[in-house]
């Protein structure tokens, strides 16, 4: 990640109020938190350590964050930080409603980000069971979206 980036998820944060963010990758950690006064994020940035755990089972998703909750319903929760958006134009209807059926390559809404649209997909099959993010709203990193019982 280099220095540009940083600066624009900085100029992001500051117009959505967000007050932390935190993007993992493979080989870098980089944690960006404001004070209560709204000032300009403190940094943090680490470098993974190697650590010998114990093999666990891993569940992995190719993009989206998803996860099962206890009641047995699946989170799809937000890839990044962004605007969120229900539909493609304010004229169009929204991609899914509740009780919409959606499979892993459904779109199920829009994230904006930097200026970009960003479809995301379901990633998971089942009914939609909740909308938990009003449209225009920000929504940050692994906030969930939509919740859907597997089918």
């Amino acid at each position: 990640m280099d220095l540009k980036d940083i600066k624009a998820i900085i100029d992001l944060m500051k117009k959505n109020s967000i007050t932390e963010f935190e993007l993992e990758r493979q080989d870098s950690k980089i944690k960006l938190k404001r004070g209560l006064n709204g000032g300009t994020p403190a940094m943090q940035y680490d470098e993974p350590a190697i650590v010998n755990a114990p093999a666990q089972p891993l569940i992995m998703t190719t993009g989206n964050a998803v996860q099962v909750a206890a009641t047995g319903e699946i989170d799809i929760k937000s890839p990044m930080i962004g605007t969120f958006y229900r539909a493609p134009s304010p004229e169009a209807g929204s991609y899914v409603e509740v009780g919409s059926e959606v499979n892993a390559d459904t779109v199920v809404c829009i994230i904006e980000a930097m200026k970009v649209m960003n479809e995301i997909k379901a990633e998971v099959k089942g009914i939609v069971t909740q909308v938990l993010v009003e449209s225009g709203k920000p929504v940050e990193f692994g906030q969930p979206l939509f919740k859907v019982r597997p089918n």
